[in-house]
């Protein structure tokens, strides 16, 4: 299985960005994906995820400006980002986990397999 992000870039406050993950060698549908970011100096962090076949779920610091969505036709996951702020700088990545439980949804350390991520970098 590989991953691969894209989308990151430069953009103002207020502005909107959509990443795109894709998937070779395994179909995202029945699996938990998810996307997290890591700041520098920070941990890696939630960002929002599905847990198998289920809806989005989001982290509190993005939910209701960034949504999760997936296309199994083209095995890709995509992050849509409005309203954007300079807190949401961060390198992007993509994450695949095959057998995870719901409560390890958010946790990074439950993921088998990782994109190489992309960078977002909001200005103030």
């Amino acid at each position: 299985v590989q991953l691969q992000a894209s989308g990151g870039g430069l953009v103002q406050a207020g502005g909107s960005l959509t990443l795109s993950c894709t998937r070779s060698g395994r179909t995202f549908n029945t699996d938990s994906v998810a996307w997290f970011r890591q700041a520098p100096g920070k941990e890696r962090e939630f960002v929002a995820g599905f847990f198998r076949t289920g809806g989005g779920t989001y982290s509190d610091s993005v939910k209701d400006r960034f949504t999760i969505s997936r296309d199994n036709a083209k095995n890709a996951m995509y992050l849509q980002m409005n309203s954007l702020k300079p807190e949401d700088t961060a390198v992007y990545y993509c994450a695949l986990g095959l057998r995870l439980i719901l409560s390890s949804l958010r946790n990074p350390h439950s993921y088998d397999y990782w994109g190489q991520g992309t960078q977002v970098t909001v200005s103030s």
